[in-house]
């Protein structure tokens, strides 16, 4: 089969994001986009230590839900449209009072109380209606397909796939985390691991051409196990082989073998002195989220040991595609104060409080920068007990150095046909992925000059920073 040089096989994308099951991780000698060597050679002048943390919404979070306008008109329109199954009541809400309101004013869902604090804290701030664009559109463009639009909008795996890659209109390759990686690996040439480290298995966010994504679990590397007798005999085997004495084959399976066990003591010795349950003031919760958060402050904590100058870590909670459940029933009458999507968003609340709390008692607070990510919002209609695919979402950006106690965005007109609306209550986005992406990237250190090697579609947009962080 003929592939064109710019793009990778299925098999090939597949087997760069599987490494990460083995825990290992590479740097070619040779990166094939020339750009990117230029790029890279005029970031190598980084000296301090900065971490991206991403958090992966899996299914499709509600967000219509998740901040909810509480002037009297926004409202009504709200629970209007919502009621009876998914409208919270307003004085349920936890309001929040944003520096610059822009004539509106919001509460946060009551399961929330740890982000409400953030917010207060000016260490969290929203980002309004965000999603995977090819160009910027409006609904008239959309009904009259004027514009282009991603493609397969709706379905979980491409919006995922384009959420992750930042580009929607070209066949996946990389993923936005994976480039960031790839430019600037060359500020640490002594890391001990990867800068991409993955909580939750492969993910399309942190493949990159040069670098590969280090997957870590809760409990720290992975390590081989159940490996004993004749199979522990032969893998010793292998790895002791003078490799001129073998095919090229073998050599790299023991080579990538090794590397995996050798990184994974180092890295085991190095988060060894934050095992204990009490090292952190605030103690995290014991769910999914909570403790690929705990793990994720662990290696921040052990970074200089690491040598790592920046690090992007990707970890997932799953159980956001409630096409029904979403809200507790009880005796017939719904509580959308309770239910699968209350518990999800208290997990998220609570979560991101130890994990800030943690950056704060390592006095990381300013380098670490937290983000959420989704697979796209939902329908602002409920379709039974819960809601079906949407479109643009809000998402959360946390840490000490994002311009938090405000929003970011715009706000959608709450109105189904309204000038937001697809038709359906399907937000149509006002801001892109690669503006939310780049904002964030820019702050990472990537210099604006060389954005457009990462988001190769962000000179479509009025502006390449938001300005949050």
């Amino acid at each position: 089969m003929n592939v064109p040089p710019t793009f990778k096989t299925r098999r090939q994308f597949i087997r760069q994001a599987a490494c990460a099951a083995l825990g290992t991780w590479a740097l070619s000698n040779t990166i094939r986009d020339l750009r990117l060597i230029n790029a890279a050679m005029a970031q190598s002048n980084i000296s301090d230590y900065k971490a991206l943390v991403c958090v992966f919404m899996q299914g499709g979070n509600d967000s219509n839900n998740l901040i909810i306008p509480t002037l009297p008109a926004e409202y009504q329109n709200y629970a209007s449209i919502r009621s009876p199954v998914l409208a919270i009541p307003l004085s349920a809400l936890l309001p929040i009072n944003p520096a610059d309101p822009d004539g509106h004013s919001f509460g946060l869902h009551p399961a929330c109380t740890g982000l409400r604090t953030l917010f207060g804290e000016n260490k969290l701030a929203p980002v309004f209606n965000v999603g995977t664009l090819v160009e910027p559109i409006t609904r008239s463009q959309y009904l009259s397909h004027g514009v282009a639009v991603p493609p397969q909008l709706f379905s979980h795996a491409d919006q995922v796939t384009q959420w992750q890659t930042s580009i929607p209109d070209q066949p996946p390759t990389t993923g936005w985390g994976g480039r960031c990686a790839d430019l600037l690996a060359s500020v640490q040439p002594t890391a001990k691991i990867s800068m991409t480290v993955t909580l939750a298995g492969a993910n399309t966010f942190e493949v990159g051409n040069t670098i590969s994504q280090y997957s870590v679990s809760t409990s720290g590397a992975i390590a081989l196990s159940g490996v004993t007798g004749a199979r522990l005999s032969a893998l010793q085997q292998i790895l002791g082989i003078d490799e001129a004495q073998i095919n090229l084959q073998t050599a790299a399976y023991a080579n990538v073998v090794d590397q995996a066990v050798a990184t994974g003591t180092i890295l085991n010795g190095a988060i060894a002195g934050t095992a204990a349950t009490n090292y952190f003031a605030t103690p995290f919760p014991n769910n999914t989220l909570g403790s690929q958060m705990l793990m994720i402050a662990r290696l921040i904590q052990a970074a200089p040991a690491l040598n790592m100058k920046r690090q992007i870590f990707f970890c997932e909670i799953g159980g956001y595609d409630l096409h029904s459940g979403q809200t507790q029933i009880t005796n017939g009458v719904p509580d959308p104060t309770q239910g699968s999507h209350a518990v999800l968003l208290g997990e998220i609340s609570t979560a991101f409080l130890a994990f800030q709390r943690a950056m704060e008692q390592l006095n990381l607070s300013d380098s670490v920068t937290t983000f959420t990510v989704s697979d796209f919002g939902r329908t602002f209609p409920s379709n039974g007990f819960g809601s079906d695919h949407g479109w643009g979402s809000h998402h959360l950006v946390m840490g000490g150095a994002v311009k938090g106690g405000n929003t970011y965005g715009t706000f959608p007109t709450l109105a189904i046909n309204g000038p937001d609306d697809t038709s359906t209550g399907r937000w149509i986005p006002t801001t892109a992925v690669d503006q939310y992406a780049a904002t964030l990237a820019t702050w990472f250190g990537v210099d604006p000059s060389n954005l457009s090697t990462i988001f190769p579609n962000v000179g479509r947009f009025a502006s390449s920073n938001l300005g949050f962080v």
